[in-house]
Order: C-alpha cells, then structure tokens, then sequence
C-alpha cells in the first residue's frame, strides 16, 4: 500500500504542476503579402528553395511569382491539372490532376539576368549567345570541361562568347587565393593564359606553385603580388559569388546559356542549347 500511495500522491502533484503552472499559448499570424489575380486560384506552392511561389489557376495556367509578388511568368498547363506540389527543388513542379489520376513532373528553366559586366571572356563581344561559366580553380570538374568549352568556341565562332565567372567552393582552400592571382594577371593581359595553367595543375596548387607558375608565363611578380592584395579584386570575386547565389550556382561547373541553366554538359549538350537560342534569334 506505501508504494501504491506514493505513486498516486506524486502523480496528484504532476497534475498540480500542471494546473498550476501551464499558460495559454498564442500564435500571432502577420499577413506578409496579398497576391490579387484575375483568375480564380486552384492550389498554390513554394519552391523547393523557397524563391518562387506557384498558383494554378483554374484557367489551366501556373502563375510564377517571387516572394516579393512580382509576377514573373505564366505557363499554359493542362486544364484537368487540379493541384500542384513543390518538387525536391526549385525548378521542379509536380502536376496532379484527379479527374485522369496522373501526376506529372515539370522541370522549368528559370532565365536569369547575370551581371557580367567587367568579366574576363573569350569569343565576340557581340556574339548572339552567351555562356556565363561560374568555376572554382581546384575543381575538376571545371578543369575536365574546358577542352568542351574550347570545342563549343571553335564550332560556334562569331555566334558564342564564354563569360567567366569566379565561385570559390570553402570546400577548395586555395581557390580564392588562385581566383585572385587570377584577376591579377588580367590586370597585365594574360588572365587567360595564367587561367590555363592553374587549372592544369588545380590538384596541387599552392603559394609556391602559383608563384612558379607566373614566373613561366613572364607575369610581373611585383605588380602581380600588389594586385592580388587589391580591394577591388576582392570585391570582383565577393560579385561573382553573389551573382552566383543569385542565380542558383549550387557547385561548379555551372554553365548558363543566354540565362538558362544548361543541364548536359556534354559537347552535344552545349551545342543543343546554342542552336536553340540562335533559331530564338533567327541567327541559325
């Protein structure tokens, strides 16, 4: 009986505790934004990354907006489609419609406005097709690409130009070390021929091979040490992540043909993209 009470008598004063204790909880809801439509609004969804929201109206149309509620596109989409769900990311959109009991995935190529202005690049400077390439100087995959890249040129001259872009991963410590020797040197002309070599030796780079490494292609270490430690080559680099992050850049290689995310970095891939924006343009 002893046990049997003092159970009872600590479970009373839990329930005491309780009563004695607990306050009602509130929420407080702030409506952030109101989007106004003309047409009725079936489901609704926020991107995977949350930059985008997606209506469905009931006029078989997905209205894309920022979060900010600037309207940025409407794509026409089967009008039996009832309901729509964020897929795993931002550019993925799941489909459902009750009535034909099917879901379909919509994979959507968001063109991005990327700032190049300043960049280093190669090709035409009024070429009908630009390439904005964000890479990181220790990647391999960067330096695997860029015998595809100088292929895509040579096919494409006069009609494509490769914009450079620096994306230092944290995961590559030397990355903005080389980004900025980088910079340096095209500050004496030879920013790609200084490009080339860094990233033939991307898996071993350090202080003492960059140095060696602008020694053989007769850059002027004095001017070239001044420049690397030059504000504005930190603030050009510090752009290009931030151009990047704007953009979607998750890893590198990431290649943007006339602001659209090309997805098959193959040289069929490359070329695929090309023609697609020279027959926009009438320029095939």
């Amino acid at each position: 009986m002893k046990t049997k009470y003092g159970f009872f008598a600590f479970l009373s004063l839990l329930i005491g505790l309780g009563a004695s204790t607990s306050s009602l909880a509130e929420v407080e809801m702030t409506v952030a934004r109101t989007l106004t439509l003309e047409e009725t609004p079936l489901d609704s969804a926020l991107s995977a990354g949350g930059r985008y929201i997606f209506v469905l109206t009931d006029k078989g149309k997905v209205l894309v907006y920022t979060t900010d509620g600037k309207l940025i596109d409407t794509i026409p989409v089967d009008k039996s489609a009832d309901s729509i769900k964020a897929g795993p990311r931002e550019e993925i959109l799941l489909l459902v419609s009750s009535t034909k009991k099917t879901v379909q995935m919509a994979v959507l190529d968001f063109v991005q406005e990327i700032n190049i202005a300043g960049s280093p690049f190669k090709g035409a400077a009024a070429a009908p097709v630009t390439m904005v390439l964000f890479t990181d100087f220790q990647c391999p995959y960067c330096a695997r690409i860029l015998p595809i890249l100088d292929q895509v040129l040579e096919k494409n001259k006069g009609k494509v130009k490769l914009v450079f872009k620096n994306y230092p991963l944290n995961t590559h410590q030397f990355a903005r070390k080389a980004a900025s020797a980088a910079l340096a040197a095209g500050k004496q002309g030879k920013f790609w021929e200084f490009h080339d070599v860094l990233f033939k030796n991307y898996a071993r780079l350090n202080d003492q091979v960059v140095q060696d490494l602008a020694k053989q292609i007769g850059l002027d270490m004095e001017k070239l040490e001044k420049d690397m430690n030059d504000p504005q080559v930190a603030q050009a680099i510090n752009q290009d992540i931030q151009d990047g992050n704007k953009a979607g850049v998750r890893g590198t290689p990431t290649i943007y043909v006339n602001g659209t995310l090309l997805r098959n970095n193959s040289l069929e891939g490359f070329q695929a993209a090309i023609d697609k924006e020279l027959e926009k343009r009438g320029r095939k």
